[in-house]
C-alpha cells in the first residue's frame, strides 16, 4: 500500500522573497505560511538555501505530527502541480 501524502512543503518565489507554506497535497487553498527569506540570500548560497529548506521541512513535519499523531517521512523533491506554476506570484 502506498503511503498517504498528508501535506507538503510548498516553496514559492513571490517578488523578491522565497516563501514556504505548509499545504495540502494538491492545492494551495488553506496553505499556512511558515516563513520567508530574501531571494538573494538563497540564490547566492546553496548552503543557506538548503538550511532554509531543512528548517521549513522540520516545521511541516512537526505540524503533521501534531495533527496526525504520526511523524511523517519525506520523499524526494517534486515539482509543483502544473496548475500552481505561474512564474513569480
Amino acid at each position: 500500500m502506498a503511503d498517504k501524502i498528508m501535506g507538503r512543503l510548498a516553496l514559492r518565489v513571490e517578488g523578491p522573497t522565497w516563501r514556504a507554506y505548509c499545504a495540502l497535497p494538491d492545492t494551495m487553498a488553506g496553505a499556512v505560511e511558515l516563513g520567508s527569506i530574501a531571494l538573494g540570500a538563497v540564490e547566492s548560497s546553496p548552503e543557506r538555501k538548503a538550511a532554509f529548506i531543512d528548517l521549513m521541512k522540520l516545521i511541516v513535519t512537526d505540524l503533521i505530527e501534531e495533527k496526525s499523531g504520526a511523524r511523517p517521512g519525506w520523499g524526494g523533491l517534486r515539482p509543483a502541480p502544473e496548475h500552481e506554476r505561474s512564474g513569480n506570484a
